[in-house]
């Protein structure tokens, strides 16, 4: 079987701007046998451009075409809803960009989305005009719900949080496409022309990597280099296929990721 690899990009690769040890070797060999791969972050802020710069700066060589954010997944969700729609944005170039390139129009008059990204700068005025929108029928779609993420000082609010607010005050919830919702794993799979029966998922996290891998029908690696510890899949009700430290232990053996299988 010729496998196609998704893998989550903090946590399995990088780690707090640091390459994971053995990441750039996998990624070599994933390269050298032409096995198919994406590398997947709920992350919208940056375009694949941008991540490409990032990665290449911790030793890491993954071509633009081979990262898949939660972003494009929201552009591609909204292309096959309302071709050729409007939408007021919440986010930064990741988003934008990704919306501009499907034909979308983005505008705070009447539009028929409002969609809500992650930004480093939240402005009160424009989750306001964003909260008015949906009151008066914008349909409300949020790019992931990591409620916080990571920065050098501490956690900062990140997507979820603010949809929450926005939905507190309007009383309408966000569709969700990033991880956990299986949306993202299966956008992703389409974007390369795969399947899911030959794909797996590699991810530090239970609640989001290996539970959407799970439900797009995926096997599934959760890693202990990330979030996760050695006994962290033992606390939900759904087990990965397999557990390793880190992808090191993939190396020399990408084409067969389930020996004991």
């Amino acid at each position: 079987m010729a496998w196609t690899y998704l893998m989550d990009m903090d946590g399995v690769l990088v780690r707090e701007e640091h390459l994971v040890p053995g990441a750039d070797k996998l990624i070599e060999e994933l390269g050298a046998k032409g096995i198919q791969f994406l590398v997947l972050t709920n992350n919208s802020i940056y375009t694949p451009r941008d991540l490409r710069a990032r990665l290449r700066r911790t030793g890491l060589d993954v071509p633009e075409t081979s990262i898949w954010t939660s972003a494009l997944a929201t552009a591609m969700f909204l292309d096959s809803q309302r071709p050729e729609g409007s939408a007021f944005v919440i986010g930064e170039a990741g988003l934008t960009t990704a919306l501009h390139e499907i034909g979308y129009v983005l505008t705070d008059r009447d539009p028929d989305y409002v969609v809500l990204g992650e930004t480093r700068t939240y402005s009160f005025t424009a989750i306001t005009t964003a909260i008015r929108l949906v009151e008066g029928g914008a349909r409300f779609i949020a790019t992931n719900p990591d409620a916080t993420g990571p920065s050098r000082e501490g956690s900062l609010p990140a997507t979820g949080s603010v949809a929450a607010l926005i939905e507190r005050a309007t009383g309408h919830a966000p569709y969700f496409v990033g991880k956990p919702n299986p949306l993202m794993m299966r956008s992703a799979l389409r974007s390369l022309g795969a399947h899911s029966e030959e794909t797996l998922m590699i991810g530090d996290r239970m609640d989001t990597d290996v539970r959407s891998g799970l439900e797009a029908g995926l096997q599934t690696i959760l890693v202990l280099s990330g979030i996760s510890g050695a006994d962290t899949a033992e606390r939900f009700p759904y087990r990965p296929s397999r557990v390793i430290d880190s992808v090191a232990d993939l190396v020399g053996q990408a084409d067969d990721p389930f020996p004991d299988h």
